[in-house]
């Protein structure tokens, strides 16, 4: 996931400025090119620091950060897969008590 928050200040400064929120999605897109951050998500930044918000930063999450994927959690998972190459990604899933998504991955 892409860090946007150099195009959050973009689009408060474009705000003090006066600028409306077309304005801001089209200059962020002539400064960042395909990087440039969405027209919608453009938009809700907009209306946020227009309203209450102060912060470019992103908002606290809730949950546990990912650490699942330590090089002794891949090592274990590749091992059961030499093990038996017959068993399911659900399978290996349960085993190592990761999701369905995460195992994929390795």
């Amino acid at each position: 996931m892409a860090d946007f928050r150099e195009h959050r200040v973009c689009i408060k400064f474009c705000l003090k400025l006066g600028k409306i929120a077309t304005e801001c999605n089209e200059m962020l897109k002539t400064a960042f090119g395909e990087q440039a951050m969405g027209r919608s998500q453009t938009f809700q930044w907009f209306s946020r620091f227009k309203t209450v918000r102060i912060s470019t930063d992103d908002d606290e999450r809730s949950g546990r950060p990912v650490s699942s994927s330590t090089p002794e959690i891949i090592e274990r998972v590749r091992q059961i897969i030499r093990d038996d190459r017959r068993r399911t990604i659900d399978e290996v899933s349960m085993l190592v008590g990761l999701s369905h998504e995460l195992v994929i991955t390795f």
